[in-house]
């Protein structure tokens, strides 16, 4: 259920992200590639950083509860791990989609 939920919540932060992409005003005749390569990079890189960053304070909460420090419950490690599972499926998702359409462009006849 927490899994569908932090799914749900990560797709509602894309879409948001895309709207936001979109409604931004553009120059008509003349759009700067080096800019928007950037901007996908960046994007593409900060969302590996937070799959990184979550997977990371998982494994430290993890640690922790094993190690019997107070202050971490059980509740708390296993909602950090569906976090963090949700969000690798969700870049795995992004990847494979990448990959795909990458695929296609490269099949496309000259």
């Amino acid at each position: 259920m927490t899994q569908g939920v932090e799914f749900n919540r990560l797709m509602l932060q894309m879409r948001t992200m895309q709207m936001e992409a979109m409604s931004k005003p553009q120059a008509p005749a003349q759009i700067d590639r080096n800019v928007n390569e950037s901007a996908f990079g960046d994007m593409l890189s900060q969302a590996v950083n937070r799959v990184n960053e979550l997977q990371k304070t998982t494994s430290d909460l993890q640690t922790g509860y094993e190690r019997g420090e107070p202050g971490i419950d059980l509740t708390e490690v296993m909602i950090a791990s569906q976090k963090s599972s949700v969000a690798f499926q969700a870049a795995t998702q992004v990847r494979n989609k990448l990959i795909t359409a990458y695929e296609d462009i490269m099949k496309m006849p000259i």
